[in-house]
């Protein structure tokens, strides 16, 4: 590895790990697809087997031997000898990390990578036959967790409208585990999102739509005539405000989960795990 002292963090190569926002990452190097910033070895390792070319590192000098090792390694089995001995690695006392990040960093590791295309929505969901779709869904948190739930009980994909948070946010992939490179995702664009296109756009593949809504014709969740269906997309919205009426009415089906001692919800992550579960029986 090309390892490389820092001492100034006011250095400019370390603009990408602190000071630049999720957005100008997002954009950064255009016209590529710009780069993602990952944090702990654990997702970083997802990424480099999922295929994402690393950029930059940093990492706590004191996490060169333990944490980073299998890292490098991956770069090298993943990327290639060449990659793995040009590629940047900055190090940093830890006491000069926390100074730069404003906290400790998660195991002492970040790396930069680049971003891969988006696979169009027509596409994406061609050949799949159980999605979940993440309509305006914007917390971090939620996203990551959702993702992992999705991939944990054998979802085909996550597809998200173009409102929802980036599932490569430092947060979202950080929760997910690193399942965001595991299972197949795709992000609607701005008008693909709009009103009801995305609803319209599955049912045209032959989806059959459930919201997941309280409604007065909802359905219990463990409903064995819509588990029959051979393509289910399940529409989750936002926390706290859920899904707009109109997508609601415009689905196939609406799905609850049934509550007791006067709870009318679940946190969208919990109750994304009961339907796929339910779901795929």
């Amino acid at each position: 590895m090309n390892l490389i002292k820092i001492s100034d963090i006011n250095a400019p190569e370390l603009d990408v790990f602190a000071r630049l926002t999720e957005n100008q990452l997002r954009t950064y190097c255009e016209p590529e697809p710009g780069i993602f910033l990952a944090e702990s070895a654990s997702v970083i390792l997802s990424a480099l087997e999922a295929g994402y070319e690393p950029l930059t590192m940093l990492v706590e000098t004191g996490r060169l031997e333990a944490e980073a090792k299998p890292v490098f390694d991956a770069v090298s089995k993943y990327c290639g000898s060449s990659k793995a001995e040009s590629l940047p690695v900055y190090t940093a006392d830890h006491d000069v990390v926390c100074h730069l990040t404003g906290y400790a960093l998660v195991r002492g590791l970040w790396m930069t990578l680049r971003r891969k295309q988006l696979t169009p929505v027509d596409e994406f969901i061609r050949d799949k036959k159980r999605i979940t779709v993440l309509y305006d869904v914007v917390n971090p948190t939620n996203v990551g967790a959702i993702i992992r739930c999705a991939a944990a009980l054998g979802m085909d994909g996550v597809l998200l409208t173009h409102p929802s948070v980036d599932p490569l946010t430092r947060r979202s992939a950080r929760v997910s585990m690193g399942t965001v490179f595991k299972i197949p995702w795709t992000q609607a664009r701005r008008e693909e999102s709009e009103g009801l296109n995305l609803i319209y756009t599955l049912q045209s593949h032959g989806f059959k739509t459930v919201a997941m809504a309280l409604t007065e014709d909802s359905t219990s969740v463990d409903n064995e005539a819509i588990r029959a269906n051979e393509r289910l997309a399940v529409v989750m919205g936002t926390e706290g405000t859920g899904l707009p009426g109109n997508v609601i009415a415009q689905c196939d089906y609406r799905v609850m989960i049934p509550m007791y001692h006067g709870v009318d919800s679940l946190n969208v992550a919990a109750a994304s795990a009961i339907s796929f579960w339910e779901l795929l029986k």
